[in-house]
């Protein structure tokens, strides 16, 4: 227990001075300004810096930062959602085409060829929320062989579904007649932070909250399915309302997360890896401890973005393949490993 104490409390030292770099690099905006501007919001007798400065951190760099700790670590713990499903290392968002559906479902809502329900901001998580699923679904009956799954099934319906899903994407984009928004939409596409702002926050964090909060309180049945689903079922854990539950938080939160930012791969494959070295594969820990790494490691990713062509915004979703993918082939390599 003092280990896994020491962990968190590293995980966290790690994680606010992430932020605070995060807040102030560029644009000489200091800690003080970061200060003063957060301040301002809750005391009348603090002033706001002077200049662009007070509108640069409230408007740009605040909900930017926000939104890649909320984007990391939703990705996070439904990477540790979905490994769990299907008791497999390799197993995240990305790889399992839910990424990918998710994306072709918001991008048919993006380019006007589905009809909002009640507005743009309620619609176009729905829309995605709904790929996400389908794609999900169809992948996982497609992996089961009766009653267990085929890592190879899966990995290769994955890599199916996600090709099928991304022409889907590039056949509606490239429909568009409007130059502009196919630009907008391809740059969608590959993960980016840089349209984040306030009014965009609110359901990607409650959707990511509430994923969260549901998959501590399933901790210990999901640390059961690692066992097997028989074994599962003889400690009385309701396995196959409990895949059902896992599916739909894993839909839910990417669709909402994809819907706000893009497609950003392999943090759900890398983080939950990392901590599960650190810690072991208790679900009440690795849960919490996969959002904070994941949310700092987005948080870095976006930092590396923004500062490698300074006069342009690089897509965070490549800096984030850059690190996961030797990630992955190194772990498929790793025939030695066990999960669980």
């Amino acid at each position: 227990m003092p280990r896994n104490i020491l962990l968190f409390a590293l995980a966290l030292i790690v994680f606010a001075p992430s932020l605070l770099f995060a807040l102030t690099l560029g644009d000489s905006v200091s800690t003080a300004d970061v200060a003063r501007t957060i301040g301002s919001r809750f005391s009348d007798s603090i002033a706001p810096p002077g200049g662009a400065t007070d509108d640069i951190v409230w408007l740009l760099r605040i909900p930017r930062s926000l939104m890649a700790v909320v984007c990391g670590g939703g990705l996070a713990i439904v990477g540790v959602a979905m490994q769990a499903l299907v008791r497999n290392p390799l197993a995240e968002p990305y790889i399992l085409g839910i990424s990918s559906g998710a994306s072709a479902g918001a991008s048919l809502f993006f380019l006007g060829l589905l009809p909002p329900i009640v507005s743009r901001a309620a619609t176009l998580p729905v829309a995605a929320f709904l790929g996400g699923l389908l794609s999900v679904t169809v992948v996982y009956l497609i992996a089961r062989e009766g009653p267990r799954l085929s890592v190879a099934r899966l990995l290769l319906a994955g890599v199916a579904i996600s090709a099928l899903m991304g022409s889907i994407t590039s056949v509606v984009t490239f429909a568009s007649p409007d130059p502009d928004k196919i630009r907008t939409v391809l740059f969608w596409l590959l993960g980016s932070l840089g349209g984040s702002r306030w009014d965009l926050l609110a359901v990607p964090a409650a959707s990511t909250l509430v994923g969260g909060f549901v998959l501590v309180g399933f901790s210990r049945q999901m640390d059961a399915l690692l066992t097997g689903e028989e074994p599962a079922r003889s400690l009385g854990v309701p396995v196959e309302g409990l895949k059902t539950i896992l599916i739909l938080i894993g839909a839910l939160v990417t669709g909402t997360l994809v819907s706000a930012t893009g497609v950003i791969g392999f943090i759900g494959l890398v983080i939950p890896h990392v901590v599960r070295l650190l810690i072991g594969v208790s679900h009440s820990r690795v849960i919490p401890l996969s959002f904070l790494l994941g949310g700092a490691f987005l948080l870095w990713s976006d930092t590396i973005a923004r500062s490698i062509f300074p006069s342009q915004d690089l897509p965070v979703g490549v800096v984030t393949a850059i690190f996961g993918v030797p990630f992955f082939l190194a772990l498929l390599r790793r025939s030695e490993y066990r999960f669980g």
